[in-house]
């Protein structure tokens, strides 16, 4: 399914109290960090619309708008590598979406375990 997210567009099926506290940006999505609902490991940053918010509360699944593909695409439906949603959160701004999630292997498209471990950058010694 592809659609093309705004942030004038109705909100889908998602629950108009939530849709309603929603900051999006200009291209109508919010940032979606997933962490592991056990550990506390950051795994990746994804990006929703309303839809996609929608879809992640009602299935159970992690789903996320491909900004480069412009599709919607559910986590793990062709790595095999799924996020099962055991909680949602938004931040304080109401502008970032936190997802607990069990995941099932690596949650990088790169094939790590998450999306921060490849590229530590160095501190500064102060």
């Amino acid at each position: 399914m592809t659609s093309t997210p705004d942030a004038t567009t109705p909100a889908g099926g998602l629950d108009p109290a939530i849709a309603a506290r929603l900051k999006r940006g200009a291209d109508g999505l919010v940032p979606a960090i997933a962490q592991q609902y056990d550990t506390g490991e950051v795994l990746m940053l994804g990006w929703m619309d309303d839809e996609a918010l929608h879809r992640t509360l009602t299935t159970g699944r992690c789903t996320y708008w491909s900004r480069s593909r412009q599709e919607y695409w559910v986590k793990g439906d062709t790595s095999g590598h799924v996020q099962h949603v055991k909680s949602v959160a938004l931040d304080c701004d109401a502008d970032t979406v936190l997802v607990k999630v069990d995941q099932t292997g690596a949650a990088c498209h790169t094939g790590d375990r998450t999306c921060f471990d490849a590229d530590v950058l160095p501190l500064h010694d102060s």
